[in-house]
């Protein structure tokens, strides 16, 4: 028996990994949570599949429903929104898991973040603009941020920020990055990303407060930075005609004249 956890991604049913369909697909439970993943995605499970959601239920409870699974013998699907590796609440989890001698595995998902620079039809990192992008959120009732971790560090790199879990602390967020990006620099923010009823808001950090909908809250990512309005940025060595490159070598001379197609 093995619990499998699952980056179910940001909203959309058809972008979950080859991986984590079949895994979904052939585990006889089932946990989700309800509040983020959305119905359509629970269609690839086996039919006759315990189906729990877990928005209502605290961690003892949820560790109990995977503890039943392990003593009947079935595998567990896991699935959290987004992916895995950030403010997914895996790895109490996986403590828990592990002190019971329960394995898993893990299978991440489609970020939040890549989810709405897709969106926007963005790149987050150009060339002699910004080369760094620091996913980060602010506080909240169920999470503190560690000291050092302000959003005024982070702005003072000149970095794109992609802010999660942040939207009811627009004024704060605005306010903090200011003096550090400027009043004229653009800011998006993305609303369930990905879902049929996606919205989009662009402006600047000046702006963005006052162009604001009613009903924009929970699910939507905050996204700051010179890149995400910068089109006179530099094209990319890397497609250069003239960059001597091991799959394109400059003459005779250069160090990957030699290599052949095989190389690595």
């Amino acid at each position: 028996m093995t619990v499998h956890f699952i980056g179910a991604g940001p909203g959309a049913p058809d972008l979950l990994t080859l991986r984590g369909r079949d895994l979904i697909a052939r585990c006889p439970v089932c946990l989700y949570a309800g509040s983020l993943v959305p119905q359509a995605v629970l269609s690839h499970c086996p039919e006759g599949a315990r189906i729990v959601n877990t928005a209502p239920m605290d961690l003892d409870a949820i560790m109990a429903e995977i503890a039943g699974a392990h003593t009947a013998g079935h595998d567990v699907a896991r699935l959290h929104s987004g992916d895995l590796s950030v403010w997914s609440a895996m790895g109490e989890q996986l403590r828990r898991l592990e002190a019971m001698g329960i394995p898993y595995t893990v299978t991440p998902g489609v970020p939040a973040f890549a989810a709405a620079a897709a969106a926007l039809g963005t790149e987050l990192t150009l060339p002699g603009v910004a080369q760094s992008l620091v996913l980060t959120r602010t506080p909240g009732r169920a999470t503190s941020m560690p000291k050092g971790e302000t959003l005024a560090a982070f702005g003072a790199t000149g970095a794109t920020l992609a802010i999660h879990l942040s939207i009811q602390n627009l004024a704060s967020v605005t306010r903090e990055l200011i003096p550090h990006y400027g009043a004229d620099c653009p800011v998006a923010v993305v609303w369930r990303a990905t879902w049929p009823d996606q919205r989009i808001v662009r402006a600047t950090l000046a702006t963005i407060e006052d162009q604001m909908p009613d009903g924009i809250e929970r699910t939507a990512t905050i996204l700051v930075g010179r890149a995400l309005g910068d089109a006179d940025f530099a094209e990319s060595r890397l497609y250069a005609a003239d960059y001597d490159r091991r799959y394109r070598p400059q003459g005779e001379d250069s160090p990957w004249a030699s290599w052949s197609d095989g190389d690595d």
